[in-house]
């Protein structure tokens, strides 16, 4: 095993900070020490809980500009960006400081006067997480908070690419008073972190995000000992654009979709699906719009696309793009790069592309990337049948105002996440999370802190007071 590995700013190529490896001896020492901090984490009663996350959340809102940087620097995206996700992952551990106290069980009547059923709920045990790079701050909150709400003990491993991010949060987890050994975070590679998570007895549930290839491997190592499995995995996120569209709201909104962290999120649209009567003034408005971001480090305040997060990343994007162009694709805007092997830096311009196929491998493998292809359709059917044709169902969008339009379409569309007019539905307060191959499970809203709770149902007999 590596002894080390080094986090670079994919803006620039410069070497940021060297993270120590966690060899195996250390990662399961770690799992042996959650664990037996959830017999007392676990007896905390709830409002305690909820006044440690509430100081956590605060942290966060105070070191907001520090973690923001960091995250800029490690993982490319706009400052401002990064100042939004510190907001987002905040609201996470806001919202589940509040669900902590909302954990309600409830009684049943019984078919005989002797006997009385109760149902409670109990946190599951130690729960060990994988995170991203993308979203390196939320996709922790988002899974530490309902745990740490619940009454679990959590470990965390973060992406190779953004580690700092997250020890710095947790970091402020303990500065907050949460136990060190409630909220852990282990270094490492993901397949030798995977395999001492799923195959330990002190973890009780695997949440992860990331591909569906992996989710897969965890899912399966994981039903050896029966963990509890939350899985967010990839997604191919259509976006319908009607004939009676708002065209400059689906712009404004496609762009905010689309080029968010420069097309590096699981729930971007990858696949602009419009309508023929109006898909020439839509290309022509989007590409327009599109070719005024600006490209750059993000740390600029003026940028609006940062760099592709390594040379990995970029090679899927060009490859991707050759296949569209070689196959008759036009280029409205972008098709520019700007690339640095020796110093290993990789920014794609954002690009918009009309004349797509269906046969595309664009339209059915996830680009992650700032590329939009549009494709136009004649029917609502087809546009249908084009959205559902892949195996990921994460997230959809459509644009209409029309309400028999709309309520057709957020009817036949296989995804969990549906947006009407809305290229950002995402909230801590809603649930997210995918159908088909894109997941199991959900996160944020009432529904999330659900996977992090054992139900217990109580018979408590012999309790006839008729003699009395």
């Amino acid at each position: 095993m590596e002894n080390q590995f080094t986090v670079n700013n994919p803006a620039t190529g410069e070497r940021i900070q060297t993270v120590q490896v966690d060899n195996e001896e250390k990662v399961k020492d770690a799992l042996k020490r959650g664990h037996e901090a959830f017999k007392t984490w676990s007896q905390i009663n709830a409002h305690k809980r909820s006044e440690l996350l509430n100081k956590w959340s605060l942290k966060l809102k105070e070191h907001k500009e520090e973690i923001a940087t960091i995250m800029t620097k490690e993982n490319g995206k706009p400052l401002r960006e990064s100042r939004g996700e510190v907001d987002y992952a905040a609201s996470y551990i806001d919202w589940y400081a509040e669900e902590a106290k909302r954990i309600y069980g409830r009684t049943i009547p019984a078919n005989t006067e002797s006997k009385r059923i109760i149902v409670t709920k109990q946190p599951v045990g130690l729960v060990a997480a994988i995170t991203p790079w993308n979203f390196p701050a939320a996709m922790m909150t988002r899974k530490a908070a309902p745990a740490l709400a619940a009454g679990c003990t959590f470990i965390v491993k973060p992406a190779v690419e953004t580690p700092l991010t997250m020890i710095r949060i947790v970091e402020l987890a303990h500065e907050a008073g949460i136990p060190k050994d409630v909220v852990q975070c282990v270094n490492g590679r993901g397949s030798v972190m995977g395999k001492l998570f799923t195959e330990s007895d002190y973890v009780r549930k695997i949440t992860f995000t990331g591909s569906t290839a992996v989710g897969k491997t965890l899912i399966k190592n994981s039903a050896d000992t029966i963990k509890h499995v939350t899985m967010e995995l990839g997604g191919h996120a259509p976006l319908i654009i009607a004939k009676d569209s708002d065209l400059d709201l689906a712009v404004e909104q496609t762009i905010a979709s689309k080029f968010r962290n420069a097309g590096q999120t699981c729930v971007c649209a990858n696949r602009i699906i419009v309508a023929d009567e109006v898909v020439d003034t839509f290309a022509e408005k989007l590409a327009a719009a599109v070719s005024d971001l600006k490209v750059g480090n993000g740390l600029d305040e003026t940028t609006d696309i940062g760099p592709i997060i390594n040379q990995k990343g970029y090679k899927k994007i060009k490859s991707q793009m050759d296949d569209a162009l070689e196959n008759g694709a036009e280029v409205l805007t972008g098709n520019k790069y700007d690339v640095d092997e020796e110093k290993g830096t990789y920014f794609v311009h954002p690009t918009v592309l009309k004349n797509v196929k269906t046969s595309m491998v664009m339209m059915h493998e996830e680009t992650f990337g700032p590329i939009a292809p549009i494709i136009p359709f004649q029917s609502l059917n087809e546009a249908v049948k084009i959205a559902n044709g892949t195996p990921f169902g994460l997230a959809a969008y459509f644009f209409t105002n029309d309400y028999r339009t709309g309520t057709y379409l957020s009817e036949q569309l296989q995804f969990g996440i549906v947006g009407w007019n809305d290229g950002a539905p995402s909230a801590a307060h809603a649930p997210f999370g995918g159908m088909k191959e894109s997941g199991l499970g959900r996160e944020g809203g009432l529904e999330g802190i659900e996977p992090y709770l054992e139900t217990k149902y109580l018979s408590i007999g012999n309790l006839d007071f008729s003699g009395e």
